[in-house]
């Protein structure tokens, strides 16, 4: 039995039959290349993970914890489903990498030689990317140590010269205890919104509410857990124009006491003018929601039709704290329906997936999107299960889209790629949840 534990020492973990130590297993051999990997673009000082996986000092107490986490594949964070799709940053473990932690905690966390450490990961002043330019607020946020805070805006001021092509970009938060989520925003030459601000200062949403079209577009975003975005799949890249200026826009939240951030956003350049421009989309909306009480599995559907030939490459659900699971679904003008993505929803980790192979999306391809959430009491994190929920900003109401990431010819207009259609364009209705699928019909 102890043989046979050894060779499956995962299915016999989730079994809770004892494992057999493997005292070859040690922390610099074989723990820390899977920590590199895996684990230390949250798991470094000033990171949004609790605590350093970078040495042995750091790992060792969290030794069992590490355990019970990978067997229960709690960490890494990764809600996708394997059978549906496969994507390029997945950071799913193998079973021989489960089984190497295990053994590892399970005879005592050895440390091993420091000679048989892979080099040390080498960050740039916290980045996950080399930025050729960085963009900061100008000036701190005061956070309230109690009460509700509105979506902030914040204009700053970059007038940049002349026209860029950004293959990379991350948005990092002056202060990660407080700053939920982010988006720094292109605003080119001429958009109308943010008209009347004074650049520095924090508007919030009720007095800058941002409308479709003008061009403005996400450039970095921030979600614990996210990293850094790519916006290179074979050459592609995002076009900021010339005399664009950038828009923070973030959703703080009290920790009980006073607290100040100020975020930037780091930008890699591409050295040449690419083929292909890479645009992020707020995908199917369904704005229309409603949530009934106490329903502890309640459907949401949304759906955009493509205007014009698109290839995907990236999808990012976001809801709030009822979401349970989101799927995606292309329904192309054949009439051919394929499920491209399909996973749990965690608001704590709000993941993007960059698809390992771009999806071609004729025009008048429908682009679904089907939530489920839990408004019943058994969600520990429902603010209310007795309330019907609506689409609104904050944590206690609801949203149901999918930031989705598209390859378009840089000579077509972005904001014509889709428009909303089916269940999207329905009117709310009180007291009846959805819609729901039968809309679709």
């Amino acid at each position: 039995m102890a043989r046979l534990c050894v060779l499956s020492v995962v299915v016999c973990a989730l079994a809770g039959v004892g494992t057999a130590a493997t005292p070859s297993v040690t922390f610099q051999k074989d723990v820390l290349p899977i920590l590199q990997k895996n684990c230390q673009t949250c798991h470094r000082p000033g990171e949004v993970a609790p605590f350093s996986l970078m040495g042995y000092t750091d790992a060792r107490p969290w030794a069992k914890a590490i355990k019970a986490a990978v067997v229960s594949q709690k960490m890494p964070p990764w809600f996708a489903d394997p059978k549906v799709s496969h994507f390029s940053n997945e950071r799913r473990l193998t079973e021989e990498q489960i089984a190497t932690l295990v053994s590892w905690a399970d005879n005592g966390a050895p440390e091993g030689d420091s000679k048989d450490a892979p080099a040390p990961l080498k960050f740039v002043d916290g980045w996950n990317i080399k930025p050729d330019l960085q963009v900061e607020m100008p000036t701190e946020f005061h956070v309230p140590a109690t009460g509700t805070i509105d979506y902030q805006y914040m204009l700053v001021k970059t007038n940049f010269p002349e026209d860029m092509w950004v293959v990379a970009a991350e948005m990092r938060p002056g202060n990660s205890k407080v700053v939920h989520h982010g988006e720094a925003w292109v605003l080119p030459p001429g958009a109308k919104w943010m008209t009347g601000a004074t650049p520095g200062v924090s508007y919030p949403a009720q007095e800058m509410r941002r409308g479709p079209g003008d061009g403005i577009e996400i450039l970095g975003k921030f979600n614990p857990g996210l990293g850094d975005q790519t916006f290179d799949f074979g050459g592609s890249a995002k076009f900021v124009p010339k005399g664009s200026d950038i828009v923070f826009e973030v959703h703080y939240t009290s920790v009980g006491t006073a607290q100040t951030s100020k975020s930037v956003v780091g930008l890699v350049l591409a050295k040449n003018r690419p083929q292909l421009r890479y645009v992020t989309s707020y995908g199917p909306i369904g704005n229309n929601l409603v949530i009934e009480p106490n329903d502890n599995n309640a459907e949401v559907v949304s759906e955009i039709t493509s205007q014009f030939d698109s290839r995907m490459v990236y999808i990012q659900p976001h809801m709030h704290l009822r979401g349970k699971d989101y799927e995606v679904r292309l329904v192309y003008p054949t009439g051919e329906t394929q499920t491209v993505f399909r996973g749990r929803f965690d608001f704590n980790w709000q993941l993007g997936y960059d698809l390992e192979k771009p999806l071609v999306l004729p025009k008048g391809t429908r682009v679904q999107g089907i939530a489920h959430y839990d408004n019943s009491p058994n969600n520990k994190w429902n603010p209310d299960p007795a309330k019907e929920v609506v689409w609104g900003l904050q944590n206690w109401d609801e949203m149901q889209n999918c930031f989705m990431g598209f390859l378009i010819d840089s000579a077509v207009d972005p904001d014509k790629l889709f428009k909303a259609s089916g269940p999207s364009v329905l009117k709310r209705v009180p007291g009846k949840g959805g819609p729901t699928q039968a809309s679709l019909q």
